[in-house]
């Protein structure tokens, strides 16, 4: 007889295979193909999840009301009768034709070469200041923002005063007394572009320094100590080494500023609150925006209000394709 060894171990089990090893549970196996597609399915379609909302809500409030204007201004269309009937292109082809439009574009540019260009230089220099060491810097920092926290009713009640008539406003009551003659504010096209400018850019110009302070602060401080060591002066590094370093901050605020005054609505209607949307009483300073307005509420021409709008939104896209073709040049030449 074969003796029996007390204490060994078990012989496993072998399989169909004749190896030593179990066959897998076909359930753990279903188990595990369930989470490995449960996994992938989670990391590819998360990130769309996440991000559905923002664009159901765009869906919602801004592509439906955009596509929805091309279908209005392809109508006849009034508040209270609705679509009177298919009119084609004839409100583009009005446009085409009507000095109206023209006139509130060229009041639009005007407006806005005189007023962005001079902000955006103001908003560099301020911030150049403030990024030095100066006492009380934090305390003029937060006083930059107040302009853009500013109510609109405190604005036009400012404004009203300080470009009021030519017998009541606050310059010209300063012009008459240095014995030189009033301003038609808002009967002179040029005089009425500069006073909005100046409304536009007391409002926008603190706003855009923040920005390009912010940007300034990310530059490394061992470049402007390299430059002191070279005997660069103030203005040197600025133009040499701030404004290069600060070159996409810039064109991204000249973007942000040809689309907002192209658009530009606030300033202009709040100048001459009491003559509605008409800009003057020869439309002087009447924005396209204005115009828009205009054709809409006071004439109840939808359709045609809907045609100047895609025309100004194909000038919007035009003008910033044009930025977007000088940064390309801009960059390409670094």
């Amino acid at each position: 007889m074969t003796s029996v060894q007390h204490g060994a171990p078990p012989s496993p089990s072998r399989g169909a295979d004749g190896t030593g090893t179990r066959p897998p549970d076909p359930r753990e196996r279903a188990r595990a193909r369930r989470s490995q597609m449960l996994s992938r399915l989670d990391i590819r379609t998360s990130p769309y999840l996440f991000i559905a909302p923002f664009f159901l809500l765009f869906g919602v409030f801004g592509l439906f009301p955009l596509l929805y204007t091309v279908w209005v201004s392809l109508h006849d269309w009034s508040l209270i009768g609705g679509n009177e009937g298919f009119a084609g292109l004839d409100n583009y082809v009005r446009l085409v034709g009507d000095e109206k439009f023209w006139n509130a574009l060229y009041n639009t540019l005007g407006i806005f070469v005189i007023a962005v260009i001079p902000q955006l230089l103001l908003a560099l220099l301020l911030a150049d200041t403030l990024n030095r060491r100066i006492r009380f810097a934090n305390v003029f920092r937060m006083t930059l923002i107040l302009p853009y926290i500013t109510s609109i009713a405190a604005l036009a009640i400012v404004f009203s005063t300080v470009f009021g008539g030519e017998q009541f406003g606050l310059i010209n009551q300063m012009l008459t007394a240095i014995g030189l003659d009033p301003i038609a504010w808002r009967g002179d096209r040029y005089w009425s572009w500069t006073a909005i400018a100046v409304m536009i850019d007391w409002r926008w110009t603190g706003y855009n320094a923040l920005i390009y302070l912010a940007a300034m602060q990310s530059i490394p401080k061992d470049v402007y100590e390299a430059a002191d060591l070279d005997g660069a002066s103030r203005m040197r590094q600025f133009v040499q080494i701030t404004i290069p370093l600060l070159r996409p901050t810039i064109i991204f605020t000249v973007i942000i500023s040809t689309i907002g005054q192209m658009q530009l609505f606030t300033e202009p209607t709040i100048f001459a609150a009491s003559l509605g949307y008409a800009g003057g009483n020869q439309g002087q300073f009447q924005t396209v925006m204005m115009l828009v307005f205009q054709e809409t509420f006071n004439y109840q021409n939808f359709g045609y209000a809907a045609a100047v709008s895609w025309v100004l939104f194909l000038l919007v896209v035009f003008m910033g394709l044009i930025n977007v073709w000088l940064t390309s040049r801009i960059r390409g030449a670094q």
